[in-house]
C-alpha cells in the first residue's frame, strides 16, 4: 500500500477569553485539517470565529473538536455520562461551530472527539456510534476521525450504518503496541521526541501501511489522517519536518474530503 496523499490534523482554537493557548497562527498554515475547540473543554465564540477565519485563509479543512463539559480539566477527565448526554453534548458543539462557519461562507469537513471523550470511545465503540448518529443527522458529508488500530471492521460498519465516512487517524509522535493501541503515556518511550525518527515513521506508514511497535515487530496500520501537535516551538519543528519528508517523497498533504 502506498498513498499519494495524506491529511495532517491538529487541535486548535483552544484559547479562552484573555487566556491564549497554542500557536494557531504558526501551526494552521502547516496542516490540512483543523480540529477546532467548541467551548466545552476550551475555546469560546470569538476564538471559534477567528480560528475558522484563519483556517479558511489557508485552505484548511474545518473540523469540530467536541469534548466533555469540563473546562477546568480541559476535557481530559473521564465522566460517567449516558449515550443520550453524549449525543446532546456533541450536537450542541458541532451545531455551534457549523453556525460560526456558515456565517463565513464555509461548512465543516469533519468531527474529531477531544481528550477523554475520544479515549472513552476507543474503549467503548457505542460512543463512536452516538457521535456518528449526530453527524449523520446534522450533515451526512461530515467525516468522523477515529483511532487507527481500533477494531477497523466495527468502525467501518458504524460508518456504513450511519451513512458517513470514517477517517482513521495515526499519531505521529506516539509509540504503538502490538495490538495497535497507543502505548500509555505513563510508560517510558510512549512519546517519541526524535524528529527524524517520527518523520521516518510517518513515511513508512504512508508507503507501506506499517508501523514498528514498541515491542519491536511491525504491524499493519492504515490511516488517512495524521495527528500532530503544534502547541510549542519544538512541536512546530516536527510538523515542518514531517511535511518536508512527505513532500520529498511525492506525497501531497490535503484535507481528506478531497481524496476520500
Amino acid at each position: 500500500m502506498s498513498l499519494n496523499a495524506i491529511d495532517i490534523n491538529s487541535d486548535v482554537g483552544e484559547s479562552f477569553g484573555t487566556y491564549k493557548l497554542g500557536l494557531d497562527e504558526d501551526v494552521i498554515p502547516l496542516i490540512s485539517s483543523a480540529n477546532i475547540a467548541c467551548g466545552f473543554h476550551a475555546g469560546d465564540p470569538a476564538v471559534m470565529r477567528r480560528t475558522v477565519a484563519l483556517a479558511q485563509d489557508h485552505g484548511v479543512g474545518l473540523g469540530a473538536h467536541p469534548g466533555l463539559p469540563d473546562l477546568v480539566g480541559f476535557g481530559r477527565r473521564s465522566m460517567d455520562v449516558t449515550p443520550t448526554e453524549i449525543r446532546d453534548f456533541v450536537t450542541y458543539q458541532i451545531g455551534a461551530l457549523q453556525a460560526v462557519a456558515a456565517l463565513q461562507g464555509a461548512r465543516l469537513q469533519h468531527v474529531k472527539p477531544h481528550g477523554a471523550l475520544y479515549n472513552m470511545a476507543v474503549k467503548n465503540p457505542a460512543i463512536w456510534d452516538a457521535v456518528a448518529e449526530v453527524m449523520a443527522g446534522l450533515d451526512e458529508r461530515l467525516i468522523l476521525f477515529v483511532l487507527a488500530g481500533s477494531d477497523r471492521r466495527e468502525l467501518e460498519l458504524i460508518g456504513q450504518r450511519r451513512g458517513i465516512r470514517i477517517a482513521f487517524e495515526f499519531f505521529a509522535d506516539r509509540a504503538y503496541n502490538l495490538d495497535g493501541s497507543l502505548v500509555s503515556r505513563k510508560l517510558p518511550g510512549a512519546v517519541i521526541h526524535d524528529n527524524d525518527v517520527v518523520a521516518a515513521k510517518v513515511l513508512k506508514l504512508v508507503r507501506e501501511g506499517k508501523v514498528k511497535t514498541i515491542e519491536g515487530p511491525e504491524i499493519e496500520l492504515k490511516a488517512e489522517t495524521i495527528c500532530v501537535h503544534g502547541d510549542n516551538p519544538q512541536a512546530l519543528v516536527l510538523v515542518k519536518k514531517i511535511r518536508e519528508t512527505l513532500g520529498a517523497a511525492g506525497v501531497a498533504v490535503k484535507p481528506p474530503a478531497t481524496f476520500m
